[in-house]
């Protein structure tokens, strides 16, 4: 393939990704609104966190215990929001050198825009695929954020549709697609356990803050990631 075709290639995954992953802040718009954000507060967050795992773990957090679950909201989100980093390690000889160019690229590295750069088979494309998602996502998540926004107040009370509901399977969509291996999925499910059995005995969010602590403690360490396996003799 051409260094044009691979450019064009990496161009119509960004949009496609792009457009596809803009759509849904909408949903994060009415789900801001349904949880006590007003327009304004919805649309500043995705502006300055632009992070949606992140942004939708704080109101989440925030619907079920109000204000007074403000800190575990913030911790929860920033802990969540810690990937991002591990992705910038990935990502940052695609980059290339430059401070102001490093400093937009931190803003904009988040999973898509991560997957697509790493999934084209040259710098040049890579760069392309990086910053075009970037660019991209940006713009149509805070769009879609302010439209779903508004029209979540022109509603009123959109729980009585039950749109907050949707911040739980909202989430569960953005982890779904990782669940293929045996280590995501314990980890998920040692999470989901903890917060479960912890909801009816602490403070909102404080179960949400110890079920990532478990994610961190069994992630991190690999413990049931997949072994390779060998012969007997020890050849591969």
């Amino acid at each position: 393939m051409s260094p044009d075709a691979e450019r064009r290639a990496a161009w119509r995954a960004s949009l496609a990704v792009g457009l596809a992953v803009s759509a849904y802040g909408v949903s994060f718009g009415a789900l801001a609104v349904a949880s006590g954000l007003t327009i304004a507060e919805a649309c500043v967050l995705s502006l300055i966190m632009f992070s949606g795992g992140s942004q939708f773990a704080l109101i989440g957090v925030v619907a079920s215990g109000g204000v007074a679950a403000g800190p575990a909201a913030i911790a929860g989100a920033t802990l969540l929001g810690l990937r991002n980093g591990l992705y910038a390690i990935r990502v940052s000889p695609i980059i290339g050198p430059g401070w102001a160019k490093r400093l937009l690229a931190g803003h904009l590295t988040i999973d898509e825009s991560t997957a697509v750069a790493t999934a084209q088979p040259t710098l040049a494309s890579q760069r392309v695929g990086f910053w075009a998602t970037g660019a991209i996502i940006y713009i149509g998540w805070n769009l879609m954020t302010l439209l779903g926004a508004v029209v979540g107040d022109l509603l009123g009370d959109v729980r009585q549709f039950g749109v907050d509901a949707a911040a739980g399977a909202a989430f569960l969509g953005l982890v779904w697609p990782r669940l293929r291996a045996l280590q995501p999925v314990a980890v998920a499910v040692g999470a989901a356990v903890v917060a479960a059995v912890l909801l009816p005995a602490l403070p909102q969010g404080v179960p949400v803050l110890v079920a990532a602590l478990v994610a961190v403690v069994v992630g991190v360490p690999n413990l049931f990631a997949a072994r390779p396996r060998t012969n007997e003799g020890g050849a591969e």
